[in-house]
């Protein structure tokens, strides 16, 4: 366990009339302390409710690393999230800084820097080669360059994350992106994943937990995603972020009652 607690603080008057600050579902936790008791913390809501604002608050006071975008103090996407995390006190257990935050929608963006970048180095390669002006030595290192770069895409990412399903690569980035003592905040991360593949992302999440101590709070809409064997369950509305049991959980009761009875549902279309 990395992240212990958090606490929104009082804002000022003129921001609590702005978004976020306005949302109900944030005024309720002002002055309230929420403690993470275990080291995957789900966060579940109906849309709009504020839970990916909430959670995009937590990454930018968390100073995390985004997956896809830049400084999360300067992403201009995040506007909001950083009026939010104005107001949040972290306290810590251990910070060791390591980590990410991911929304899906930013998956596509890091694949395609991934793959500029071994374009690059592969026209690289092809240059240095053609460069008659070079002395052995200097067409050795440039060379060394850009071979060391596509190893590293190689070693981390095979092919590349381009080579494969959007599934496929985004469970991928996670196996080649997660270390020990990492944070993770994820945002959705059953979007381009098949039922199957959430499965898979839940072992990775287990060995992450329990081989390399990391901790993850996710927002989702996935029962597969809720599932998560001792999970700490978070409710975001109007009341704040209350704990909640599984077979609680509107998405996971409505997704049952239509499995068994999908009649019932689809005679109203």
């Amino acid at each position: 366990m990395l992240l212990a607690s958090l606490k929104v603080k009082a804002p000022t008057a003129d921001d609590r009339e702005q978004f976020p600050l306005n949302v109900p579902a944030i005024q309720a936790l002002i002055d309230h302390e929420i403690d993470f008791t275990a080291p995957v913390t789900i966060i579940v809501g109906d849309n709009g409710s504020g839970k990916s604002t909430f959670l995009e608050g937590l990454a930018v006071a968390a100073r995390s690393i985004a997956v896809g975008t830049y400084d999360l103090e300067q992403d201009q996407s995040l506007t909001s999230a950083q009026r939010l995390a104005r107001y949040l006190h972290l306290s810590w257990r251990k910070r060791s800084g390591r980590g990410f935050f991911l929304r899906a929608e930013d998956f596509f963006g890091y694949a395609q820097r991934l793959n500029q970048l071994r374009i690059e180095a592969e026209i690289g390669l092809r240059e240095v080669e053609a460069d008659t002006t070079l002395s052995p030595l200097a067409r050795a290192q440039a060379r060394q360059t850009h071979s060391r770069t596509l190893g590293e895409l190689r070693h981390r990412y095979g092919e590349g994350l381009d080579h494969a399903s959007h599934g496929e690569s985004f469970l991928r980035l996670f196996q080649s992106r997660f270390v020990p003592n990492g944070l993770y905040l994820l945002d959705e991360p059953e979007a381009p994943l098949a039922p199957i593949r959430q499965l898979s992302l839940l072992a990775l999440i287990r060995d992450a937990v329990e081989q390399q101590q990391s901790q993850f709070v996710i927002v989702t809409h996935s029962p597969i995603i809720m599932a998560y064997p001792k999970a700490q369950l978070l409710q975001i509305s109007a009341a704040g972020l209350q704990p909640i049991e599984y077979n609680a959980i509107e998405h996971v009761t409505l997704l049952r009652d239509f499995l068994n009875q999908p009649d019932r549902f689809l005679r109203h279309l």
